[in-house]
């Protein structure tokens, strides 16, 4: 685990040392979690710290989904805190997990010197895009602060930070805190970083309180914590940031008379005491014994600043992030992908290498009559890029029997999308079947525009065990390529890779355009009517043909049922297809 450490003063009159660790938690691997935790716990009592702290569900992996419905996992869990609690002497510990009492909550334990201290119950319970914690936990009905040496601490989870209200306002207002402490899950997306640090800034400055926020790293099946943990002051400003997309310890010194000169400057705060809804919620407070410690100096700061990441640069990160767990935490090594000379596949084939290593990824062309030979050259120019073997098994022969054999069932009925389809279903039964053989996942290489539209075939290019741009409009795809080849200062994906005019290659001369609008064109419009839920009559406000925009519609619609059947993949957009947009299959609506 990296550690950063930052200091909010040197000189200090009242302050507290707190620790945020940012761990990669894995969904039910309730010992890994625990062995992760205990492996923060030691570095933070090394470092001297007052109080470290987890993030949500920290002990199960979040999101749990239906093992939160199984009483057997959940009482796993609250025998490892129990463990983790005893590991915990000297140190003051906040750790997310699942509590039992008369239902099941959200929850967050505090543990000081080995025992277990008390227990928050996360108040607001998410229940959109990816989140679904209404189905699991029993909301909690208490705000919670305790004091830890004199400073006085609120206890939130994730959702309960995104409210103006409370618990934030009782535990500040009638708790007087001086810190809040939030444990978070808290998914990426493009955009995600800068949107959280807003509302958690405006929180601050508000309530003239230190927040200091704790996030989950890593993959976990669609979804990427991307970190970023933070700590802000009572001005809103940004003190400290831990690494994106990596796990971290951020360790600070934390100025709590910074808290009380803010406050005294701040009107408001004085009408709040008096006149704050008497209905807020109950305040539990908790006065926690000192505990002697040997103050330990902090090492010397780090030169190098934490990780960031921008625009293509954190999306191609992300991408890699969720990849890398994902295979690994299923337990594969390797992957093959399909690689056909196009900008999609080349782009996976990337991401593939850069999480996994070039010795775990194999690529397979299988050229088909129409094929070409530049696409070829393309593909086996990208392997030599990447230094990863390229399998080639010609499909033509396959081809011939398949259509030989179902001829008489045909006979007299021209070629259509029938006989395109096959050579698609042809590559995916080979790539399934290398995958089988030699224990690997094959990866996916469809993109966000192609599966909206249903421009895919099912058990053909959408074969696989995960798809890497699932959520990756076509025109970002092209982003990512230019952002690679910039990194690495060199063309890994080939520039005629990039420039050459996308096609499936399943008949003559084919081209994308044949079927779709420009993706520069279509893209626009998927993000309108997928991510933002405008109809055709407001997509066509924006400067659209009313044709396209009923054809692009209807072939949304349209395509429910595909989608439905494909692997999952990464979210990075802020509505991916999936979890974020679920519409029934059997259904009637259009929406123009």
């Amino acid at each position: 685990m990296l550690i950063k450490i930052t200091r909010m003063e040197q000189e200090r009159i009242k302050s507290i040392r707190i620790a945020l660790a940012q761990i990669n938690a894995t969904v039910g691997d309730l010992e890994g979690n625990a062995r992760r935790i205990e492996e923060g716990i030691q570095q933070a009592r090394e470092l001297g710290v007052d109080l470290l702290a987890f993030p949500e569900l920290a002990i199960t992996g979040y999101p749990p989904e239906d093992l939160l419905l199984m009483p057997r996992f959940v009482q796993q869990n609250l025998k490892i805190l129990g463990e983790i609690a005893k590991g915990a002497r000297g140190l003051t510990v906040l750790v997310g997990f699942v509590d039992k009492k008369d239902d099941i909550y959200n929850a967050a334990a505090l543990i000081h010197n080995g025992e277990l201290a008390d227990v928050y119950h996360k108040v607001f319970l998410p229940n959109y895009s990816v989140f679904d914690e209404d189905r699991y936990f029993q909301a909690g009905r208490e705000a919670l602060v305790f004091e830890l040496q004199g400073v006085k601490i609120g206890v939130s989870i994730c959702e309960d930070i995104w409210h103006a209200g409370d618990p934030l306002k009782t535990e500040t207002v009638i708790g007087d805190a001086e810190v809040v402490i939030n444990i978070s899950a808290s998914p990426f997306h493009a955009g995600k970083r800068d949107a959280r640090q807003r509302i958690i800034s405006s929180q601050a400055s508000d309530n003239a309180v230190i927040i200091a926020y704790v996030n989950l790293v890593g993959g976990q099946d669609e979804l990427v914590f991307d970190g970023n943990s933070m700590i802000i002051n009572p001005r809103g400003e940004l003190i400290a940031r831990a690494h994106s997309l990596a796990e971290d310890l951020l360790v600070a010194d934390v100025d709590v008379e910074e808290v009380f000169r803010a406050r005294l400057h701040d009107p408001r705060r004085r009408k709040e005491k008096q006149t704050l809804s008497p209905d807020h919620i109950p305040l539990k407070t908790v006065r926690l014994a000192e505990v002697k410690k040997k103050a330990a100096p902090l090492p010397p700061l780090e030169s190098n600043q934490p990780i960031q990441y921008d625009g293509a640069a954190e999306i191609y990160q992300a991408l890699v992030v969720g990849t890398l767990d994902y295979v690994r935490k299923n337990g594969f090594q390797k992957v093959f992908i399909g690689l056909s000379g196009g900008i999609d596949s080349a782009i996976v084939a990337a991401i593939a290498v850069d999480a996994l290593g070039n010795e775990n990824v194999t690529g397979v062309a299988m050229p088909s009559p129409y094929s070409s030979e530049e696409s070829l050259e393309d593909a086996q120019q990208l392997a030599d890029n990447l230094g990863i073997t390229l399998l080639r098994i010609p499909i033509s022969s396959i081809l011939d029997s398949y259509l030989e054999t179902i001829k008489p069932l045909f006979h007299g009925m021209r070629e259509d999308s029938t006989e395109e389809n096959i050579q698609a279903r042809i590559r995916g039964n080979i790539l399934m079947a290398l995958a089988n053989k030699f224990g690997a996942l094959v990866l996916a290489t469809g993109n966000k525009s192609e599966l909206s539209t249903g421009y895919c075939t099912l058990y053909g290019d959408m074969a696989g065990g995960f798809a890497v741009i699932r959520d990756c409009p076509k025109t970002l795809v092209y982003q990512l390529a230019d952002h690679k080849n910039k990194k690495e200062g060199k063309d890994i994906i080939p520039i005629r890779v990039i420039k050459k005019e996308p096609t499936a290659e399943l008949r003559p001369n084919q081209k994308d355009t044949d079927t779709l609008p420009p993706y520069e064109l279509l893209d626009p419009i998927l993000l309108a009517y997928v991510e933002e839920d405008k109809g055709a009559d407001e997509i066509v406000a924006l400067g659209y043909s009313p044709e396209i925009v009923r054809e692009v519609i209807d072939r949304v619609d349209r395509n429910e049922y595909k989608r439905r059947q494909g692997p999952p993949g990464i979210k990075i957009t802020p509505r991916a297809l999936g979890k974020d947009r679920r519409l029934p299959i059997t259904n009637r609506y259009r929406n123009f």
